[in-house]
């Protein structure tokens, strides 16, 4: 299993069942160093991951298999890259991020 740390859409129910095709409940932390800024993206706009040192971010961690990450890869599409990071809780996760 990966773990995933979410902080915008991902952390919906609903999209997390159109995405993986099931709802994850996922665990609150927290990730220093990046903060939320935005995106455009086809129609809107969406949060994104950006660093910044003063920053810090409270999210969820999912704990995927590899095909619902590559499921996550492709919902999240060119705007974003996937990076690993370490949380408050000691817990190393993927980050879809700028």
């Amino acid at each position: 299993m990966e773990h995933l740390f979410v902080y915008g859409t991902l952390r919906d129910s609903d999209v997390q069942q159109r995405v993986y095709g099931r709802a994850i409940l996922g665990a609150p932390d927290t990730l220093y160093g990046y903060r939320k800024s935005e995106v455009w993206s086809g129609d809107a706009y969406y949060p994104i991951a950006i660093p910044d040192p003063d920053g810090e971010i409270d999210g969820l961690v999912l704990e995927l298999t590899d095909e619902e990450m590559a499921r996550g890869d492709a919902y999240e599409g060119d705007e974003y890259r996937r990076q690993r990071v370490t949380l408050r809780s000691g817990v190393e996760a993927w980050l879809y991020c700028e």
